[in-house]
């Protein structure tokens, strides 16, 4: 026999019933690891390769299979899924089979092997046992209409008939009704609540609580259950429970269940099959979640009266995939060149982008129904007095349609809120087994009538990045994701936790939950927000201009009060009060007029508007008022940023990341205002006097720009500047804004821009390092006469931002590539970059040792020690000394120093506090402490690839590569340059064996621990930059409102080798398919198919849906072309594009 372990993994492309899958041969000899198996409906399934999973509907609340965290689901394979255990008879000679199972790895010769189909939304298992020519495979599946689907089929490959007696099921069948925390906590209790009922006509097992769990003296009816059947086998024997497997594994006879009460779930079909030679046996098991009495008694005649059931399923499943591809191709996701796994990783990255972001429901159609209950939720009062507006809409009507019929109204308030409505479906927050943190719902369809649901969520760090990679698909819909994020940032200039399709949210203080935390976080603020406005700049230029004066903006009423300046200076990890009274009376304000009761109001009580500049400059100048030269932006509200195992950074961390993307961001707004028809515009008079004041600070202290600043001037200008800062938050905290406007000149406001821009440029200048990389984030020391600065070691977040920053040239840029490659952050096995450098923490027992030195040097240490209190330290046998193992921190030995009650040490205790305190922090080093990123090994921690963070530097050397060729820099400093990019794509994986990268290269994973294959599958943020960076790769760019295709950066590997049929669907959803030949390729671009040739000419044949056609002697289309294809108008069919 073959040991397992030695045997090769290896992929391949294989069909399988007509749809292309992934193959891994030899999957177990891979350390398992963990997939999610989509649906085009609101089905969820996480799934093990070695087969334990969870599964279930809309969110954990309907599990058909309990929802634990990822490592349990692993390692519940054996009990919790598929079971199937085979009694074989050939020859007369009887053997027991159990596939999957290790209780029979080393019996027989075996191969296992996994596959997952291209489009991610259907998983296979297959064993072939080589011994006894059986090939066992199942296949899990989703139907809208039926639930989940598990197809099994047995194949005899030997020349011999044989007879099988199978069992075949799934175990740890969830009841209906067990809220998932509870499972988690008190599964034993639930137990003792489920019964499991066999429905002896249509063999369906019906699996309900016998009541609702409570712990209150009221009845709680259970009226739903949990459903599973099957069909394909004959003359079964249903069980409702695993308690017979053993007994079946032994050749004894099991008996029929039909009631099982206080047990775990199961439904297993036993039935005797014979197989001659070379031919197979399929059979099905379904499984649905949620379903009433009326549903049960429906799908029970249908069982017993459909002969076509199986079909039925089937077909019901491949709609469901059809429908999959139509969501993701109405995102670009179809693409087919020569390289058929990036088509498959481009497929994947837009599916999980959409089911981060969503997708709009059908192209630029809104329907009424939908639009008007949005308002209805969001302003009450907007809908009463609009009705005639409301009224005159129709049924369904188009985005452009809205925009032209809101040039007759006047109410503000509906503008804006008409201007934000975003029609988005089949989104949902990233969160699942391998992300406990975040709790998702797939909220698409009624629960009562099964109607579609058009709804959003997520994390405001999250959903706006999503936001921007399907924007390039729906360019019209860029001022409403616009308008979303500036209306959900507050007048201080942050932005809230979450946002959703009815407004936003934020953290809120639970007393007993030690998690819960409030505070902001910074630089996706600026660079996200920076990335949209690039973007509409590009696809309709001037209307930034446009919005300069209209005061459609609000602000976010968020109940934090940001402490002044003094008091965070004193304490900058304390820095945030949270105003339980302003929260009620926002949340009861919410509840009487809508979502806009969350907004903040004038003295009057009235939502409070400002325009378009007013909103930019609260953002920038939160920044600045932050800003200590030389250092970056401090991180003083409570949160850190992209990295949020960086967490100890929060108060004397200050970000140069945020500085870096400030820099793109002003120096954007810059050539915006150079641009601008305006010579004034109003803004409120207390953000007027804000700007004054920052302004005249900055101006005040320009002239040190010419040299290095010291730690006195230093503090001079970070006291000047958060003291405005203080007196503005002060002023609304109290009194509201007051409603008064006054004008600023955009001269000023250039002239403060500029000035800005010379304070970054000189911290930037200031933070590059000896080896030509830049600090990421500073520490900061506060004192009575000044504020002085510590640097960090290097960090890959930090090369990112700064190239990113539109500040560096492309000799700077290979610089600092080049020793980013010899860094201590690139990692060779994986040919990719760490976050920052790894680094071998002490043992448990190298650890927590006080220096003898150190010991001698306190007389309170050696009178504890002498005395034998243990309050503070403890000598072993050794005569080593150790601080009290109850210890976290220093505030723990405060207060232990505090508490001394030995009158002999008190006043040691007081005189020695500092000394002791010194000698602590000396064992641990706790100033350099970062966060929990510097004290774990997977996900952000020491040694790991974090892959959005290598995605995003792939966009950036990208950006960085395409800048050098439009400058028409050194051509040999633009080869070296293209090496670095493709060298980054190469180590991002989809190319690398499954045994390298861990998992099917094809899907994308958040990070890869040192130790292990890749972790945490899907709905990474990876997926936006990859989708941007596969965009520009394959040539696409817009300017000045101009699609233009230039694939600079495609490899000619991508183009077909051989004749291909490229299947797409159109804007109306049709689908259609176009021949390709030898040395093409085609994607879509707004729906749009777009076929490359390399003829030696460059130009565009236009084809439109009417039969006409046009030539363009360039590669740029026009402005009115171009429109046709961004608002998705259907009446371009294709373009075929030679170079």
């Amino acid at each position: 026999m073959t040991a397992e372990k030695n045997k090769k993994v290896e992929m391949e492309v294989v069909d399988h019933n007509g749809e292309r899958y992934f193959k891994i041969n030899n999957h177990n000899a891979m350390r398992h690891f963990f997939m999610s198996i989509v649906s085009d409906s609101n089905h969820w399934m996480y799934i093990s390769s070695n087969g334990g999973l969870s599964a279930g509907r809309k969110n954990p609340e309907y599990a058909l299979f309990p929802y634990y965290t990822d490592d349990k689901i692993t390692e519940s394979a054996d009990t919790t899924g598929s079971k199937t255990i085979f009694q074989v008879e050939i020859d007369g000679e009887k053997q027991v089979l159990e596939p999957f199972s290790e209780r029979f790895t080393n019996k027989y010769n075996i191969s296992r092997n996994i596959y997952k189909s291209i489009y991610g939304n259907k998983i296979i298992f297959e064993e072939i046992n080589h011994d006894i020519g059986l090939t066992f495979r199942y296949q899990w599946s989703s139907s809208k209409r039926f639930g989940f689907v598990r197809r099994s089929e047995i194949i005899n490959n030997s020349s011999k008939p044989c007879r099988i007696n199978v069992l075949d099921g799934i175990q740890n069948v969830m009841p209906y009704g067990v809220p998932s925390d509870l499972q988690r906590s008190t599964s034993n209790l639930v137990d003792a609540y489920k019964r499991s009922e066999l429905e002896r006509e249509s063999g369906i097992g019906i699996f309900a609580l016998s009541a609702i769990i409570v712990d209150r003296a009221e009845p709680s009816e259970a009226l739903k259950a949990n459903i599973v059947w099957s069909i394909g086998l004959d003359q079964v024997t249903h069980l409702l429970s695993s308690a017979q497997l053993d007994k079946f594994r032994n050749f004894g006879k099991i008996i029929g269940e039909s009631d099982v009460k206080g047990e775990r779930g199961a439904y297993f079909v036993s039935s005797e099959i014979s197989l001659s030679a070379n031919s197979s046996k399929e059979w099905v098991i379904v499984a649905e979640v949620n379903q009433n009495h009326s549903q049960v008694v429906r799908l029970k005649e249908t069982i017993k009266s459909d002969t076509d059931l199986m079909q039925q399923i089937l077909v019901d499943v491949e709609s469901g995939t059809q429908n999959l591809i139509k969501l993701v191709a109405s995102a670009d996701g179809l693409q087919n060149t020569g390289d058929k796994l990036k088509d498959t990783r481009h497929f994947s990255n837009v599916m999980f982008n959409i089911m981060r972001g969503g997708i709009f429901d059908n192209n630029y159609e809104i329907k009424k129904s939908d639009f008007v209950n949005y308002l209805s939720k969001a302003n009450k009062k907007a809908v009463e007095e609009n009705q005639d507006f409301i009224q005159n809409l129709a049924e369904t009507f188009t985005h452009t349609e809205l925009k032209e019929s809101l040039e007759t109204i006047n109410d503000v308030d509906l503008i804006r809120l008409s201007i934000e409505y975003l029609p988005l479906k089949f989104s949902r927050r990233h969160g699942d087994p391998s992300r406990p943190w975040n709790y998702f719902t797939i909220n698409i369809q009624d629960e009562t009538d099964g109607s579609e649901i058009l709804d959003y969520e997520g994390n405001w760090r999250d959903i706006f990045q999503n936001w921007e990679a399907l924007a390039h698909s729906y360019p019209d819909f860029i001022e409403g994701m616009i308008f979303k994020f500036l209306n959900a940032s507050t007048f201080d200039g942050y932005n809230p936790y979450r946002v959703t399709k009815d407004g936003f949210d934020w953290e809120t203080i639970e007393p007993d939950n030690p998690w819960s935390y409030i505070g902001y976080w910074g630089d996706h603020q600026i660079i996200y927000l920076q990335k949209f406005f690039e973007f509409i700049e590009k696809y309709h230029p001037g209307k930034i201009h446009s919005l300069f004066d209209r005061e459609w903006f609000v602000y976010a009423a968020v109940p934090y009060i940001i402490k002044p300046h003094s008091q965070i200076m004193k304490n900058p990890k304390d820095t945030i009060e949270f105003d339980h009274n302003w929260d009620q009376a926002i949340r009861e304000q919410r509840d009487k007029i809508g979502a806009d009761g969350a907004l903040l109001t004038t003295q009057n009580r009235n939502v409070y508007h400002v325009n378009f500049i007013e909103k930019i400059l609260a953002t920038v100048l939160a920044k600045v008022s932050n800003f200590i030269p030389e250092t970056g932006i401090w991180l003083n509200t409570q949160r850190p940023e992209w990295n949020d195992a960086n967490n100890a950074l929060v108060g004397n961390g200050v970000s140069m990341v945020t500085l870096y993307y400030l820099h793109r961001f002003l120096t954007f707004f810059q050539k915006t205002l150079e641009g601008s028809k305006f010579d004034e515009v109003e803004i409120s008079a207390e953000l007027a006097e804000f700007l004054k004041s920052i302004g005249e600070t900055l101006d005040k202290y320009s002239h040190l720009l010419s040299g290095k600043i010291n730690d006195q001037e230093r503090k001079e200008i970070l006291d000047s500047l958060g003291t405005a800062a203080s007196m503005y938050r002060e002023t609304i905290y109290q009194n509201g804004f007051s409603g008064k406007k006054v004008s600023l000149l955009l001269q000023n406001l250039k002239r403060f821009t500029k000035v800005t821009i010379d304070y970054l440029q000189h911290s930037i200048r200031a933070n590059q390092r000896e080896d030509k990389l830049y600090h990421a984030y500073n520490l900061m020391t506060a004192t009575e006469s000044g504020v002085s600065c510590s640097y960090l070691s290097e960090m890959l977040e930090g090369q990112v931002a700064v190239l990113s920053a539109g500040y560096l040239n492309s000799t700077e840029v290979l610089e600092l590539l080049d020793s980013l490659k010899s860094s201590a952050l690139f990692r060779e096995d994986q040919y990719s970059y760490i976050l920052y450098p790894n680094k071998n923490l002490p043992g448990f027992l190298q650890k927590n040792t006080i220096p003898a030195t150190d010991a001698a040097s306190s007389e309170l240490i050696k009178e504890l020690v002498k005395k034998g209190n243990k309050a503070i330290v403890e000598q072993d046998v050794m005569g080593e000394i150790h601080f009290n193992g109850n210890f976290k921190n220093a505030d723990d030995v405060k207060v232990s120093l505090e508490s001394l009650n030995d009158d002999g040490l008190k006043d040691l205790a007081v005189k020695e506090k500092e000394l002791v305190l010194e000698i602590f922090e000396k064992v641990f080093n706790h100033k350099a402490f970062t966060g929990r990123s510097g004290t774990f090994y997977g996900y952000e921690g020491l040694g790991s690839i974090y892959w959005h963070m290598v995605s995003k530097l792939h966009l950036a050397v990208q950006e960085c590569c395409l800048q050098a060729i439009e400058e028409k820099a050194d051509e040999k400093i633009i080869g070296r340059l293209t090496d670095h990019y493709y060298e980054i794509g190469a180590g991002i994986g989809v190319h690398k064996s499954p045994e390298l990268y861990g998992a099917f290269p094809t899907d994308p994973y958040s990070h890869t621990p040192k130790h292990r294959g890749a972790q945490q599958p899907g709905m990474t943020g990876q997926v936006k930059e990859d989708i941007l960076v596969r965009f520009s790769e394959i040539g696409v760019f817009v300017d000045d409102g101009q699609l233009q295709f230039n694939p600079v950066l495609l490899v000619k590997d991508e183009f077909l080798s051989e004749e291909n049929t490229f299947t797409y669907l159109t804007v109306t959803g049709e689908e259609r398919q176009i021949q390709l030949k030898e040395g093409e390729l085609a994607f879509t671009y707004c729906t749009v198919p777009v076929i490359y040739s390399q003829t030696g000419n460059s130009n565009i044949m236009i084809y439109y849906s009417n039969g006409e056609k046009e030539e363009v002697k360039n590669n740029i289309l026009s402005r009115s072309i171009s429109s046709l294809i961004f608002k998705r108008t259907g009446k371009i069919e294709r373009l075929e594009v030679s170079f």
